[in-house]
């Protein structure tokens, strides 16, 4: 299966939650992967998700072709009463999808759950809106993939159908059971129970081999989700996982071992910018820099051309992530830093999404204030350009400068002078810059004031806790997301649990260096990349069998490897991580997942 000539006989239906509804990581998985699919398989791929409205009216679109065994299948739904919609996700490639609607059969939900407790043992005791959602649509997906089953083989061609975790796999049971004549894959990208244990055991990954899962299922309260993944992944014909740390716990966690490795990609020309990336990171950080001076200089200053910006950034699991690692380690950084002399700066930001009140009226002044000395600024500069035009112009011998003060009028003096009088100020920069909801028992917080990491003028790094996702819109920043990330020189994703984990090679498309761990499954694929080396902006912290110490020594090393390369080598790492990515792109990594169709 390498062109689409070859596919012909052969029909790909791949089911999300996350086609063309972005709840997390397997959404940038199916999306970036679309333009390679569809050159493999040209018109026989599609895509089945939920339909949920306010996604659907800004990414989808619908069309009326039914005149073929997919507008059939769909036709056949709809007569059952389904709410199905048919047309294309529009992202590159534009595939043809197909988005049901669970809400269309809840009146069926006390029968679909009896069902599948009678004809699979899994019982639903406990409300839970999501897990009715979930299982209305597995529903609709079993009878659409068997309408669609039908339809194919009429012209004599195979349906194979690829489910992405449980959430979209919950019909692969019901296929199995009613021999549909169907291939199935299903493909889990992180096992729940391994998150939530990974979570509360430091010694997970030691532990691993020893847990009794249906016991660990129960105490956390997710009996019902696990024994629905057991079901996806004993219930396919091919199992895959997206590396081969998941691998090994799927082993322990699911009873069964991966058939197929399938490591995510991306469609690195997306982020492909020829030769522009540190043009690009120069713009970006001198944005960035804006908010830098608004945030600090109303406190203290610093030389922003001997200033490097860090950041972290995804879901609040402060173990999981690596945060806790990532504080002392930047710890260590301060302290290293200072007792070298190193002359920078480095600012650090935590960018994830904690329950908030507001932003900090203080942060927002701060800003503000800054933003109306720029006013003051662009004033002063108009009024001297005015006034040194006519003199220039009206003098006959005298050619020299005049004193520009001279050409300021008293109220511009009296007001630059004034708003920057009342913006300065005697405390310290705040470390946070949202009101959050639990401020007195945040871990990042908390750890801070224990390491005394206050954003104090002679500390060398210094800490923004941004309990947001970064976009245009916010009042602090101004930018978006991908922008923030070029505008910095390294990305720091140490994680202890992390099935794949995009947000380094996400780093690396955009030519900004990262670190990643030997537990995460990018990290662990990394070894096998010839290139994947700290000349090519990858670094790498060793976590497995390692104690907590040892790790943070390792990072803490790493940070400080990196800030002691000359600005050159930095712009050489630069311009080489865009040289690693192309190592991810799915051109080379949907080789796998052919792989898995094969099998």
């Amino acid at each position: 299966m390498t062109s689409t000539s070859e596919t012909n006989g052969t029909f790909l239906a791949e089911i999300a939650w996350e086609v063309a509804n972005q709840v997390g990581g397997i959404y940038t998985v199916i999306r970036s992967k679309v333009p390679q699919a569809k050159k493999v398989w040209g018109n026989n791929y599609l895509l089945i998700g939920p339909y949920i409205h306010h996604n659907a009216i800004a990414d989808f679109e619908e069309h009326e072709e039914y005149d073929n065994p997919v507008g059939r299948a769909v036709l056949a739904c709809r007569e059952m009463g389904f709410e199905v919609h048919l047309g294309r996700w529009l992202v590159t490639g534009r595939p043809n999808t197909i988005l049901l609607n669970p809400q269309s059969v809840m009146h069926e939900l006390g029968n679909i759950k009896h069902f599948y407790w009678k004809n699979h043992h899994i019982s639903f005791s406990k409300h839970d809106p999501l897990m009715d959602e979930v299982m209305a649509f597995g529903y609709m997906v079993f009878h659409l993939i068997s309408a669609l089953a039908r339809e194919l083989m009429k012209d004599q061609h195979t349906l194979l159908a690829h489910f992405h975790e449980w959430m979209g796999g919950t019909a692969i049971p019901d296929i199995r059971r009613e021999q549909l004549p169907v291939k199935t894959i299903f493909t889990t990208h992180a096992t729940m129970l391994g998150r939530y244990l990974a979570m509360n055991d430091q010694d997970f990954y030691g532990h691993l081999p020893f847990y009794d899962w249906e016991k660990e299922a129960a105490n956390f309260d997710i009996e019902t989700i696990v024994r629905l993944e057991r079901a996806c992944v004993h219930g396919a014909h091919v199992f895959t996982t997206v590396s081969d740390v998941t691998g090994r716990e799927c082993a322990h966690l699911l009873g069964r071992s991966p058939d197929v490795i399938t490591p995510n990609g991306l469609n690195i020309e997306r982020f492909s910018v020829l030769h522009e990336v540190q043009n690009l990171h120069h713009k970006h950080k001198r944005a960035l820099e804006q908010f830098i001076m608004g945030h600090f200089f109303h406190s203290y200053a610093f030389d922003l051309s001997k200033t490097l910006y860090f950041f972290t950034s995804g879901r609040f699991e402060y173990l999981n992530k690596g945060y806790d690692l990532t504080l002392e380690a930047l710890a260590r950084l301060n302290w290293k830093m200072k007792e070298n002399n190193i002359p920078l700066t480095i600012v650090m930001f935590f960018i994830t999404r904690q329950p908030t009140h507001s932003i900090n009226a203080e942060v927002l002044n701060a800003r503000a204030m800054l933003d109306k000395i720029g006013q003051n600024c662009d004033m002063i500069v108009r009024q001297i350009k005015e006034k040194l035009y006519v003199k220039a112009a009206s003098s006959d011998t005298d050619h020299r400068l005049p004193n520009l003060n001279d050409l300021v009028d008293d109220y511009w003096r009296l007001r630059y002078r004034r708003t920057i009088q009342s913006w300065k100020g005697p405390g310290l920069p705040s470390v946070v810059t949202h009101n959050l909801v639990d401020d007195a028992n945040d871990p990042i917080l908390n750890y801070l004031r224990k390491a005394n990491l206050v954003n104090r003028q002679e500390d060398k790094v210094k800490i923004v806790y941004h309990p947001d996702f970064i976009a245009s819109t916010n009042p602090l920043f101004g930018m978006e997301y991908g922008e923030f990330v070029r505008a910095c020189h390294l990305g720091i994703f140490p994680s202890y649990y992390e099935p794949w984990g995009y947000t380094p090679l996400e780093c690396l498309a955009r030519g900004v260096a990262a670190v990643t761990s030997d537990l995460s499954g990018f990290g662990d694929y990394l070894k096998h990349v010839p290139i994947g080396d700290e000349d090519h902006g990858a670094f790498s912290v060793e976590r497995y069998n390692k104690s907590f110490d040892e790790s943070a020594t390792d990072l803490a090393n790493i940070l400080f490897n990196f800030i002691t390369r000359t600005p050159r080598m930095r712009i050489d790492m630069r311009n080489k991580s865009e040289d690693l990515s192309e190592s991810f792109d799915w051109k080379n990594l949907y080789a796998f997942y052919l792989e898995a169709y094969n099998a």
